[in-house]
């Protein structure tokens, strides 16, 4: 087991982002595009987190032109450049899929103080 920790342990951030279920996050990407590289933000809500360790990541949902988009980034992943928080949402579930049936201001979450 241990030879499997060590193996994990260098993939991994040494600070990951804190991230947790119900904040509002904008999350900057490194995309390669050929022989070019740019940063790509994508801004939701997060509304899930699956997993730990290396293999850790979380779920990111948010309304773009009335569809809902949800994208699942690895926590650890080296494309991940930086997570900012927006604002601390106050939530009462570890999964927050119900948001998917809501539309406008029902799927808003709580800011928590």
């Amino acid at each position: 087991m241990d030879l499997m920790q060590q193996f994990t342990q260098k993939y991994m951030k040494e600070t990951p982002p804190a991230v947790s279920v119900g904040d509002t996050v904008r999350v900057h990407i490194r995309v390669k595009e050929g022989n070019r590289e740019r940063i790509q933000v994508f801004e939701g809500t997060v509304i899930a987190k699956k997993h730990g360790g290396v293999e850790e990541s979380f779920t990111v949902r948010r309304i773009s032109y009335g569809v809902g988009v949800e994208k699942v980034f690895p926590l650890h992943a080296p494309t991940i450049e930086k997570v900012e928080t927006i604002r601390r949402g106050k939530v009462r579930r570890a999964k927050l899929y119900y948001l998917r049936d809501r539309v406008g201001k029902a799927a808003k979450v709580k800011e928590n103080l």
